[in-house]
Parts: structure tokens; sequence; C-alpha cells
């Protein structure tokens, strides 16, 4: 398979993604959780690294985003932004950090800016955080928006279905994508929701859409690293389209040394001092 190669070293900074939108030029974006992984997927050139909450499930096992702490977060994010050169890394405000109010959401938002080295926070949520996603651009932190399927609202709805079905939701969600515009958030996610709703919320903002299983009518795309490469073969939504199986590749390399070092195999005289 060809494969995109970047030729631009340029930092990739929120002024660039505007332009990308106004360009039409699509935004790749992909997370990443450790120093190892997020330099690979910097150097193969992503506009956007997210260090998820997503950490919560797919890096500690857990069934839901919201045990995750912001110290949890905040060491994902040094590891994240330590690797990182070129991309724009977005650390996610972990649930906790910021639903009590505006107060304690820009202290945690300056706190995890400080601590970790990372360029922005996303935050959950619309008309209901307005307040605090004001005041924490107002003081000096870029913020993403989320809405659609918010994973930290996970027991206010039940379900990880699609969102915003219905008329009065989708209405909804159009009113809160330009609140949090109006408030000065630099892009927006989009997750889980029908994909003409998505591409009409893409073509009424002028800041940039990324869409996670909401269609391609949006300005970018994001996935979960683990699911695009593979690893958990089992997590198979519609959206989802995997570029490789390491599943059965590391399990294949996994069997390999096993049986290497059962045997005697290795080392060989080559591997030995």
């Amino acid at each position: 398979m060809a494969g995109y190669i970047s030729d631009n070293k340029r930092k990739v900074t929120t002024h660039h993604l505007a332009e990308m939108k106004q360009n039409g030029e699509k935004i790749s974006m992909l997370t990443s959780y450790d120093f190892t992984t997020a330099g690979i997927v910097d150097r193969a050139g992503m506009d956007i690294i997210l260090v998820g909450d997503s950490a919560s499930n797919v890096m500690a096992g857990n069934s839901t985003t919201l045990p995750i702490t912001i110290e949890e977060m905040i060491y994902h994010g040094k590891c994240v932004a330590r690797a990182t050169k070129r991309a724009l890394v977005v650390l996610d405000m972990p649930f906790g950090s910021y639903q009590a109010g505006a107060d304690t959401g820009v202290a945690s938002a300056i706190r995890m800016m400080k601590e970790t080295g990372v360029d922005s926070v996303k935050l959950e949520g619309g008309e209901e955080i307005i307040d605090t996603v004001r005041r924490i651009i107002g003081a000096g932190v870029p913020v993403m928006g989320h809405l659609g399927l918010m994973p930290q609202s996970i027991n206010k709805y039940g379900t990880y279905g699609l969102r915003a079905k219905d008329n009065e939701e989708a209405e909804k969600l159009i009113k809160d994508a330009h609140l949090l515009e109006e408030a000065g958030c630099f892009a927006l996610v989009l997750e889980k929701i029908p994909a003409e709703l998505a591409e009409k919320v893409s073509k009424e903002l002028s800041i940039p859409v990324i869409g996670i299983g909401a269609g391609g009518g949006v300005d970018g795309q994001v996935l979960v690293i683990q699911d695009m490469l593979g690893m958990n073969n089992d997590f198979k939504p519609k959206f989802l389209r995997r570029y490789a199986n390491l599943e059965e590749t590391m399990t294949n390399a996994l069997q390999g040394y096993i049986t290497d070092v059962k045997s005697g195999d290795f080392p060989n005289e080559g591997e030995q001092y």
C-alpha cells in the first residue's frame, strides 16, 4: 500500500489547522499514549496526536474512560509530548477534572499544560460546560471540543450507540457546536453521529471538524491507534478501518521467540559476546 509522506517539517499549530480547513486539506489525527509509539506516529506525518482518555480502556483495561485520573493523563501526556516534534498534541481532560465548575476546570487545564508540555486540551460537552471552556481559553489554554457520543457521559446515556438520531438531539448538537466555536475552540470532534449531520456542522463552522464514526464530509478523521492497527480484533465497529493485523503479527513473533528460547536456537553464536 502506497503511503503518505509529509514533506513539511514545520510544527503543526492551531493556525495551520485553520489553514488546512480553508484549503480543503483533510486533517489526520490518531491517539497515542507512550513515547515510542508517539515518535513513530509523529515521524509518519500525523497532523494531530490525541492523548486520549481512551488510555483508560486500551492501556489500563477499564471498561469505561471514567476511572482514569488527572495524574495518569499527565503521565501519558508527558510521554507523548517528549516524543513529538511536528504534530499538534491534544490531551484529554479526564472525567472529574472540569465537571465541578469553571474554577476546577481552569486549574486542571493549567496544571495539565504546565506538567506535560502538550499543545492543547480536549473537553466533552456543549452548553453545560461553555463557561468552563471560555475560562480555560481565556487563561491561555487552547481547547478542542467534543460532541456526539461522549464516553465520559456513558452512565447518563447507558449506551455507546449512535447519537443525534432525532431532530431534537440534532438541533441541540448544532447549537452546541456553534457555542463551542463562539467560545473560542480551535477545533471540534464529532463522534458517532449521522454523516449528513456531521457534514452540515462542518460546513456551518469555520473551525475544523474532525470525525470518528461521523462520515467523510468533515474536515478530518481520528481513530484509536490500537484499533486501526488491529491489536484487538474482537472490536469491530462499523466506522473502523484496519490498516494492519498486529494482533496476528505480534502473536506469531512472540510464539517464534518462545520456540527459539525453548529449543536453544536463541541466542546463537552471532548473538553472544
